[in-house]
């Protein structure tokens, strides 16, 4: 029998070798693994690397070609004014008794506004009348003294002519008859005189009350009843009557750069904060030849005059305009973006080249801007734009590659 001494190592050999395939399957195993993450890895790049590529690649925005209507604008701001507002005053002082009317009221012509104390104004009517009462006495008091001097010359010159007075008394007596007519010509002034001043204050009397010199719509009312106003320096401003609030003006500022394009009768838009989402109509009226200057500015004041038959306009009111210089219809049209659009790679090469006598070349088709819009066909743009007659360039993609077109 054999000895199971003998047959330990072969039984511990055969263990071994059991154990040692395990690892090397074990061994084989994790190199698997290291492989396919390294694969998983550099597919991943791959794809990133393939993903950004064509993130890069730039994204051309296109527009079609079509006809329409090209306007030529000029952009102002300024206010709305009313036409043929007035300013009512008074011409005399003293305090306001009555107050007549409130704003937006419709008054006439000659309409009572309001009424200023005439106490002392009577008072003076009243002293001037005696005044003249004083010299029309005086008058009738010359004029029969002249009437007796007269009598008297003549009886001297009938007893001068028999010798029973002499020259000397005689002419005493002319001399008082000549004065005598002087006092009758100094009553006569006298009486102009007063009748001039019992004019004048019946006048002042009769300014005391305010009244419209139109027809038409108060639209301010600065006095209170009781208030004091003084004329003495100058005239103050009770009411602003307005004539018509249906036909209004705009009074805008052309900037110098922009008046030789705005001419009389040329139509234009506007629009108001107080109605958004609306467009009034207007039209040019005037153009004043004295500049305004400020801050290194010099801009015109143009007018236009303005349709208000809806009442939606008030005075005093800012708003937008747009006035239309020139204006082209039914022509083709792109957006000014494509005037002004250059592809990256002709800026590069143009970049180491002599820029040639039109510049920058335009263009047509234009990178996407995140949130970014194209502009309508028509619309204002910065970029410069060829004159009438010149050749511009555009560009239009073939194959999602830009290409030059000469229109």
């Amino acid at each position: 029998m054999d000895d199971p001494a003998s047959q330990r190592p072969s039984l511990t050999t055969a263990q071994n070798l059991g154990l040692g395939k395990g690892q090397r399957w074990w061994r084989w195993l994790r190199w698997l693994l290291v492989l396919v993450v390294v694969a998983g890895i550099g597919v991943g790049v791959m794809v990133w690397r393939a993903r950004a590529s064509e993130a890069a690649k730039p994204q051309y925005e296109t527009a079609t070609v079509g006809k329409g209507n090209i306007l030529v604008t000029v952009s102002v701001t300024g206010k709305i004014e009313s036409v043929d507002a007035v300013e009512i005053g008074a011409e005399v002082s003293g305090k306001v008794d009555e107050v007549l009317v409130e704003f937006n009221d419709t008054v006439t012509k000659g309409q009572e506004l309001a009424r200023i104390n005439t106490e002392q104004l009577d008072a003076r009517v009243k002293e001037v009348r005696a005044q003249a009462a004083v010299a029309a006495a005086s008058l009738l008091s010359a004029k029969a003294t002249a009437a007796e001097a007269k009598a008297n010359v003549q009886r001297m010159k009938s007893l001068a002519d028999r010798g029973l007075v002499s020259q000397k008394e005689l002419e005493a007596a002319v001399a008082t008859g000549a004065r005598a007519e002087a006092s009758v010509a100094q009553a006569n002034a006298q009486q102009v005189v007063n009748a001039a001043s019992l004019e004048s204050a019946m006048s002042a009397r009769d300014k005391a009350i305010i009244r419209s010199p139109i027809d038409g719509i108060v639209l301010s009312r600065s006095v209170e009843q009781g208030q004091t106003v003084a004329a003495s320096l100058q005239s103050p401003v009770l009411f602003i009557v307005a004539k018509d609030l249906t036909a209004m003006v705009l009074k805008v500022d052309v900037d110098e750069a922009d008046v030789g394009k705005v001419q009389k009768g040329q139509r234009a838009t506007f629009t108001v904060d107080a109605h958004p989402g609306k467009t009034f109509d207007a039209e040019v009226k005037s153009l004043k030849n004295v500049p305004t200057e400020g801050q290194d500015v010099v801009t015109y004041e143009a007018e236009l005059s303005v349709n208000n038959q809806e009442r939606l306009l008030r005075p005093g009111m800012t708003a937008t305009a747009t006035i239309i210089t020139s204006e082209r219809k039914d022509v083709l049209v792109i957006p000014n973006a494509a005037l002004r659009f250059t592809p990256p790679d002709v800026i590069a090469s143009s970049a180491t080249t002599q820029a040639g006598p039109g510049g920058p070349l335009p263009g047509f088709a234009a990178p996407r801007r995140p949130g970014g819009t194209a502009r309508p066909a028509g619309s204002a743009g910065g970029g410069r734009q060829k004159g009438p007659g010149q050749m511009g360039r555009v560009w239009i993609l073939e194959n999602n590659a830009p290409k030059s077109l000469r229109v």
